[in-house]
């Protein structure tokens, strides 16, 4: 199973986008676990997870989330600005299935 962390300035705009990612894993009868949480867990919540989205509207924290994310062996890209405005959770999930792999 692999384990997403969607990441945002606190947590809660992201948390639609949650909900269609789950939709779509669902309709592929993928086994995800996927998560929203606020930038200030980041450090702590990443440990847990296999690999972390972060929303456009905090891409300049970008460069530090990927330094603590290397030190584990892990990856960290942004969504992409359209899919997220679109809330389109099976181009979400692709790109966050890319980086766990």
């Amino acid at each position: 199973m692999k384990k997403i962390l969607l990441v945002c300035d606190l947590g809660m705009s992201t948390s639609l986008v949650v909900k269609r990612m789950q939709e779509a894993a669902a309709k592929r009868e993928l086994e995800v676990e996927i998560q929203a949480k606020g930038m200030s867990d980041f450090k702590n919540a990443i440990t847990a997870f296999d690999c972390a989205l972060l929303g456009p509207q905090i891409a300049y924290k970008l460069a530090d989330c990927k330094q603590i994310a290397a030190a584990l062996n892990k990856r960290v890209e942004t969504i992409n600005m359209m899919d997220y405005g679109m809330v389109n959770g099976e181009k979400i999930l692709d790109h966050a299935l890319s980086l766990c792999n």
